[in-house]
């Protein structure tokens, strides 16, 4: 059944009206934007902590922002809010009462090695060890555990927005992101509600992340200059570069957003996920789940390979990750494949971890705003090996109907999300 609100499933249709993000480039869809479609980079020299015997120095940190006790998940925590602050603004709902549920991703809880050690130190006597035992027992350690983890965040944002019902926290690796979108569209289309806050924030640029990513050899080792460093797609690509970010979505059902007047920047027509247990870190070799989320999406949209206009790519820049995404794409779109255009954002914000899948969403909406994709810049020399159609170093002008924004995480979680203008 289809109607004017309601999809070839009978669900109903899921409208776009807020936007909000935040990177390296700067804060807001503006400043982004115009950095993003000029080619301008946001990746620099880490001047955050000392890079002494470290093979990477460079990233995509956001040092513009003034943060109190500065640390992972308060940066992150200030992320999503000032993403969400920006989409709800945009949208029209209000962002001290929001009428529906909220869907964050944040990364994984850990403590930065600083205070790994404050705690070590304090335990070291003990009169330490009392006085720790003492503030969880009488209460007093809720500064302490705001500062060491990210397992608040939810709560805190929520309050921010006065979201309904229980915040919903999630982390799916590079996924987490689109992940956020998923689940807020599910969530519409099973008539839980009409709307939903979507959000990805990821402020956890530290010398842990560096290594641990170091030690996979995911991260590029070419630094200098900082802004070559990403170099998605080509032929002398070797890594990544860990960034920070924040994105935000508001979502409500068609009928909703029509009935209050809003505007409807965007429909999310498709969604593809999939998990291919394979390993930890990569993802199967034959690129089966990959190739399954494609063919998932562009069923969920009732669309057909001809009705994707543009590809807005993982794109890492890791040899095996560009390399498995050109496979998998080549798969399902055959010989249409070399007319679509693809890009990634990556080359100039970096990877944003948990933040990616909503940060490159946003860009993907003002794609099919605007009618002007941005470029891969870096890419000077082309691989081979992917004949791909990318986007070469300065933006193209061409309108688009339909966008495949793709994410794709550690231990093959994976997602993709199909964007079109209304109608679509």
């Amino acid at each position: 059944m289809t109607s004017a609100t309601h999809d070839h499933k009978g669900r109903p249709i899921v409208a776009v009206t807020g936007l909000g993000v935040v990177t390296s480039l700067g804060q807001g869809k503006d400043d982004n934007w115009a950095a993003l479609t000029s080619g301008r980079s946001g990746l620099k020299t880490i001047t955050r902590f000392p890079t002494e015997g470290l093979r990477t120095t460079v990233a995509g940190t956001i040092d513009f922002l003034q943060i109190d006790d500065f640390c992972a998940p308060a940066l992150t925590e200030k992320l999503a809010v000032l993403a969400g602050e920006e989409a709800l603004a945009q949208s029209g709902l209000s962002d001290t009462d929001f009428p529906g549920p909220l869907f964050i991703a944040v990364p994984p809880v850990e403590l930065e090695w600083e205070h790994r050690l404050a705690l070590y130190e304090a335990g070291q006597t003990e009169d330490g060890w009392k006085r720790m035992l003492e503030g969880v027992r009488n209460g007093d350690w809720v500064g302490m555990h705001r500062a060491f983890s990210f397992a608040g965040v939810e709560e805190r944002v929520a309050d921010r927005f006065g979201t309904r019902g229980a915040p919903i926290s999630l982390t799916t690796a590079c996924a987490s992101g689109a992940t956020s979108i998923q689940l807020g569209v599910e969530a519409i289309r099973r008539g839980d509600c009409d709307a939903a806050l979507c959000l990805a924030a990821d402020g956890s640029v530290h010398p842990e992340t560096v290594v641990r990513f170091s030690l996979l050899s995911a991260l590029t080792g070419q630094n200098e200059p900082p802004e070559k460093a990403s170099k998605p797609f080509a032929k002398n690509r070797d890594g990544f570069v860990v960034a920070e970010g924040g994105g935000a979505f508001v979502l409500e059902s068609l009928e909703s957003a029509r009935a209050r007047g809003a505007e409807v920047l965007a429909i999310v027509s498709g969604i593809g996920e999939r998990a291919d247990d394979f390993h930890r870190t990569r993802s199967k070799p034959d690129g089966s789940s990959i190739i399954g989320v494609f063919r998932e999406a562009l069923k969920d949209a009732d669309m057909s390979i001809e009705d994707i206009d543009y590809v807005n790519a993982h794109g890492t820049a890791t040899p095996e990750n560009d390399k498995m995404e050109y496979l998998a794409l080549e798969a399902v779109f055959g010989e249409a494949l070399p007319s679509i255009p693809v890009s990634s954002n990556k080359s100039m914000i970096g990877h944003t971890i948990t933040a990616a899948g909503a940060v490159e969403a946003v860009f993907s909406v003002l794609s099919l705003k605007t009618g002007r994709l941005p470029p891969t810049i870096n890419y000077e020399e082309a691989d081979p090996t992917i004949p791909l159609d990318v986007i070469p170093n300065a933006a193209r002008d061409v309108p688009i109907r339909t966008v495949m924004s793709n994410s794709f995480g550690f231990g093959g979680q994976n997602v993709s999300l199909l964007l079109s203008a209304e109608p679509f």
